[in-house]
């Protein structure tokens, strides 16, 4: 049988790969998508307008936050500050639920597509529970290294500044010298965020493949994405751009429309840029966790782990991956070592 040079490993062969498996399974990718995504991504899109909204209807002159406050003995803006930070916390806690059900949902079938198996809703629901608290406990886990590396940075700024004043200097804290250092630390904090990031890409594939969690999955995508970044910073940057410039549109429509006009929000044009925008949102986000799937195989690959599971399952060196768009079967090559 004739082969061709495998194609190159990069952003376009990671989005055409998930294409094809999402094209395969349309039905049932949309059926997760409205389940998990569409609650998300519509929140995402109007959380501003109903945020503006609730801060101008909620004026001193409102007869409900008068009434409360004077019983509360308190300020009314006190009140409607109280009013959008529970919004915020519940709006966080919302958004947070339903992103880690749809990571372990959609890397379930994205997975089972990839492999040719059949897909099933029910299994994909079921392993979205499944992995829900291991999720859960990771990304706790990953913040909290996060947020100690910024007390580490906040710390070591701290003795810098400490340093110069016993050393009997004077710190200015608005001079262009203390200002050019806190950038340089600022650039610092940033790169090694980013270098977390890419090194996490493949945290929340691999809780929900092979079932891991805690430490364990921060090490071992650390481990794969060794000569992946390049890759995983592309597909980083490029969601993350057409996601920000989703979201802006969503929060520059509700600041125009949620504030000084009562009825702006229930505008024609404004319901149809809310529809049309939770839609491109939600198959963003749809992609975005197909292509962080189909990384973690290429992945695999690269360091010769995927053949071996190959052979395992298929017992042969040629699978046929039924995920083309024209029911023609993708041939995947495994080369032995």
């Amino acid at each position: 049988m004739a082969t061709t040079a495998p194609p190159p490993l990069d952003l376009c062969t990671v989005l055409t790969e998930s294409k094809r498996i999402i094209n395969a399974h349309s039905r049932h990718f949309l059926a997760l998508s409205v389940f998990f995504l569409l609650p998300l991504s519509f929140s995402l899109t109007v959380y501003p307008t109903l945020q503006n909204l609730l801060a101008s209807s909620s004026t001193p002159n409102s007869k409900i936050s008068l009434s409360t406050s004077i019983l509360l003995d308190q300020d009314p803006s006190n009140f409607v500050t109280v009013k959008i930070l529970v919004l915020s916390l519940l709006f966080s806690l919302f958004i947070f639920v339903f992103a880690l059900l749809a990571v372990g949902s959609i890397t379930y079938s994205v997975l089972h597509g990839f492999y040719g198996r059949p897909v099933k809703l029910v299994a994909s629901i079921r392993s979205a529970l499944i992995s829900f608290f291991p999720l859960l406990v990771t990304t706790i886990l990953a913040q909290i290294i996060v947020l100690a590396i910024f007390l580490v940075s906040g710390f070591f700024l701290f003795l810098v500044i400490m340093g110069i004043q016993l050393a009997g200097f004077q710190v200015e804290f608005f001079s262009p010298y203390f200002t050019g250092f806190c950038v340089v630390v600022s650039i610092v904090l940033i790169l090694i965020l980013v270098y977390l990031q890419l090194n996490w890409y493949l945290v929340g594939v691999l809780v929900a493949v092979e079932s891991s969690w805690g430490l364990e999955p921060l090490k071992r995508s650390s481990f794969l994405i060794k000569g992946m970044r390049g890759v995983a910073l592309a597909l980083l940057l490029f969601f993350g751009f057409l996601v920000g410039i989703l979201l802006f549109i969503s929060s520059f429509s509700g600041i125009t429309l949620g504030i000084g006009t009562n009825d702006g929000w229930k505008s024609c044009a404004f319901v149809v840029q809310i529809v049309v925008t939770s839609t491109l949102l939600m198959l963003l986000l749809l992609y975005h966790v197909a292509t962080n799937t189909v990384l973690y195989m290429y992945c695999k690959a690269v360091h010769g782990e995927l053949a071996w599971e190959i052979a395992e399952e298929f017992a042969r060196e040629y699978i046929s991956l039924p995920f083309d768009e024209g029911k023609v079967p993708h041939l995947v090559s495994v080369a032995y070592t």
